[in-house]
């Protein structure tokens, strides 16, 4: 395996775990508040929190590295307009992704204390997550289109 090779693998790894716990972090949060039980819902968010900060925020950071250096090993250029698209998606995804952090941060303290005091989950919660829902969908498609551009490296004309 050269140079070139493993950058790519690393890209397409880090590529895996933003998509992998970006749906899994959704689906388990959804599949929680669904639930209705503050318990369930405090223990998922603990976990999702420390997900997001762990692989999605490691993986993160990383791809811009391992694609900037896969441009280099590789020669294409910035100016190509599949990846000038896959940079503004980046940034886009990174505008919603950013405030989910803290909102999910929330979410997980208003289920505690939801679960300390024995009362339903609060109507501060409720509002937190429809936010963590209007953040994360429009994230979740940007990452998908970003992944087909990755795959498919489109010839774009305007």
């Amino acid at each position: 395996m050269d140079w070139t090779d493993l950058l790519r693998a690393l890209h397409v790894l880090g590529a895996c775990v933003l998509i992998g716990t970006g749906f899994g972090i959704a689906f388990f949060m959804s599949m929680a508040h669904r639930s209705g039980k503050p318990e369930v819902v405090a223990h998922t968010a603990s976990v999702v929190v420390f997900a997001d900060m762990a692989f999605t925020a490691t993986a993160a950071i990383a791809q811009p590295i391992t694609g900037w250096l896969l441009m280099q090993a590789i020669g294409w250029h910035y100016e190509e307009t599949w990846l000038i698209l896959s940079f503004g998606l980046y940034v886009f995804i990174g505008f919603f992704w950013l405030p989910v952090i803290f909102i999910q941060t929330q979410m997980r303290n208003e289920a505690q204390n939801s679960v300390r005091t024995k009362m339903p989950l609060s109507a501060r919660y409720k509002r937190l997550y429809r936010l963590w829902l209007v953040c994360g969908v429009p994230a979740f498609l940007a990452i998908l289109m970003l992944l087909w551009l990755m795959v498919n490296r489109p010839l774009i004309s305007f």
